[in-house]
């Protein structure tokens, strides 16, 4: 049928395997959040914020509520969050967090993908001080006054607050995220997504060919299932 339609059909395929894998990255954090705090979200924080991030990231109905059921079977394996650090080609910093039910397995692959591209898994602290660990709060524009907002927010930690393209992303330091979480369920703002995320502090200028070996390397580690999130410091 031609190029074209061979590269849409690839451009299709890349899609769901990317809307899979978060997915799946949302299914083992329901199960974790269900185990550490039961099933009901009314009562579970932790449960409700990610049920909001699978309803924002359009992760069916069923999805959520068998992840909740399985959560509930005693059987169902548990789950542990591990960060990883390193370094990739070109000095370039990595933080990787991951979910599992095996640390040896996960962090023989990834210690893999490190020495496949030429870097090197690093020790616990080895890079995680070059990252500023936020939490980042996105919901829906509407009626809201940024400005006025940004006031209200202050005493509960607001770092930033930003407008695009109809919502609004408030950002806070990691250990505010209960404050800001219950100040903004508390103005009654459907929150569309609550997550953590890292930024560099610096950034190193690569060249193409350089970038491009950088975008391989997470890209493998981003297709293994025990990976949630990978961070650099790649300008």
């Amino acid at each position: 049928m031609g190029r074209a339609y061979e590269f849409r059909k690839e451009r299709k395929f890349k899609r769901w395997n990317k809307m899979s894998k978060v997915f799946t990255r949302l299914g083992k954090e329901i199960v974790m959040a269900v185990k550490a705090g039961g099933p009901d979200p009314g009562n579970n924080a932790k449960l409700r914020t990610i049920i909001q991030n699978a309803k924002g990231a359009s992760m069916p109905k069923d999805r959520i509520e068998a992840a909740i059921a399985r959560a509930s079977n005693k059987d169902e394996k548990d789950y542990e969050e591990v960060i990883y650090e390193g370094y990739g080609p070109h000095g370039i910093a990595v933080i990787i967090e991951t979910s599992t039910d095996n640390i040896n397995r996960t962090v023989a692959n990834i210690r893999h993908y490190f020495s496949k591209a030429g870097g090197s898994l690093g020790t616990s602290g080895s890079v995680s001080f070059m990252f500023d660990h936020k939490a980042v709060f996105r919901f829906p524009k509407g009626e809201h006054d940024i400005e006025a907002l940004e006031l209200e927010l202050i005493d509960f930690g607001l770092d930033d607050i930003d407008e695009n393209e109809g919502e609004i992303f408030v950002f806070t330091a990691f250990e505010d995220f209960g404050n800001m979480q219950k100040a903004l369920e508390d103005k009654h703002i459907e929150i569309t997504s609550a997550e953590f995320q890292r930024f560099p502090m610096s950034t190193t200028e690569l060249t193409e060919e350089q970038e491009e070996e950088i975008h391989k390397m997470i890209e493998r580690m981003e297709e293994d299932d025990d990976i949630n999130q990978v961070y650099h410091n790649m300008a």
